[in-house]
């Protein structure tokens, strides 16, 4: 009896939940067959919902139309754009080192040194450029790690890298936007393009042949620069907070927008960096000291910055000039 009384309330549990389970949207729609695919479901569903804790009910979404092709882009297309990206900058710094070498300082090393950058800008540079070093590379650890990394260091210490460039990615967001206002406002009044730049290009800015056109502070490749980083790291950095902040500012098919944009503009950066990092250190004579003391040797100052040397020698009446740390060679 306690048998047939269990199975009838079984059997009319069941009913009731039968009763209230929604209908699927589309007709002949029947989830049990074994041929039904992610795509029919998506087909069937506008999206799939789960149950969040979060004020905002969008982050409930769980799968959405656009989602197969935005993981297809994330799994497939990012790591080679990444590999295009740094490998073939790489490849033609070295072949522009191989066929052009070291850029020297054609009169060698002056006596004399003048002072190119304060110690505010030069800390300003350096926050920038350390919290772009560590993005950069928590960056591609996100779009090529598994297929680089992980088969290097095993899976529980990329796990645990993984983890710790993930924070460091997210916070270090902060000065590197900071770093890119900063710029911006200090250098920007000697970065509006003009004709000396048109002319600067067309000499090939001492990079093709030896000749050396005048420039004032910043020469046309360093306002290129300066540019790529003030816009292109202003979008990487708005993208960016979008993401560390998610459904504040869009939905999900936004967020997936602004992944794809953040990734790409990151990139194009990283290879621009890589050359400017190149021409900073090892491909140019002299320029490090820039950044380093502060002070680049004359020669090597009126060489690029002509122009530029002669104001600031007139408006400072020779007070800029220093002697050189080292004899000229």
């Amino acid at each position: 009896m306690f048998k047939i009384l269990l199975l009838a309330l079984l059997l009319t549990t069941n009913a009731a939940i039968a009763q209230d389970r929604p209908a699927a949207p589309v007709s002949g729609f029947n989830p049990t067959q074994s041929e039904v695919q992610q795509k029919a479901l998506l087909n069937g569903f506008d999206k799939i919902l789960g149950n969040t804790t979060l004020p905002d009910s969008r982050a409930a979404t769980l799968i959405q139309p656009a989602g197969p092709a935005w993981r297809d882009y994330r799994r497939s297309w990012l790591p080679w754009i990444a590999a295009a990206a740094v490998l073939g900058m790489l490849a033609l710094l070295l072949l522009f080192f191989l066929v052009r070498g070291r850029i020297r300082i054609e009169g060698g090393r002056a006596a004399q040194t003048i002072l190119r950058f304060g110690a505010f800008e030069r800390f300003m540079h350096w926050m920038t450029a350390t919290a772009w070093c560590i993005l950069a590379l928590s960056g591609l650890n996100i779009a090529v790690g598994r297929i680089v990394l992980l088969p290097l260091v095993g899976s529980d210490a990329f796990s645990t890298l993984s983890g710790w460039l993930k924070i460091s990615h997210n916070f270090l967001a902060f000065p590197f936007t900071a770093g890119i206002i900063l710029m911006f406002l200090i250098w920007v009044r000697h970065n509006i393009p003009g004709r000396l730049d048109v002319e600067w290009i067309k000499a090939g800015g001492g990079f093709i042949g030896h000749a050396h056109p005048p420039a004032k502070k910043f020469n046309a490749g360093q306002k290129a620069i300066f540019w790529i980083v003030v816009l292109g790291g202003g979008l990487v950095a708005a993208s960016g907070f979008t993401l560390i902040f998610p459904f504040y500012f869009t939905d999900v098919s936004g967020m997936q927008i602004a992944q794809i944009a953040h990734g790409l503009l990151a990139l194009g950066m990283i290879a621009a960096m890589l050359g400017h990092i190149y021409i900073g250190s090892v491909g140019m004579e002299g320029a490090i000291d820039a950044m380093a003391s502060g002070d680049v040797d004359l020669n090597w100052a009126r060489e690029h910055h002509s122009l530029w040397v002669d104001e600031k020698i007139e408006r400072t009446r020779g007070e800029a000039l220093k002697p050189a740390a080292h004899p000229a060679e």
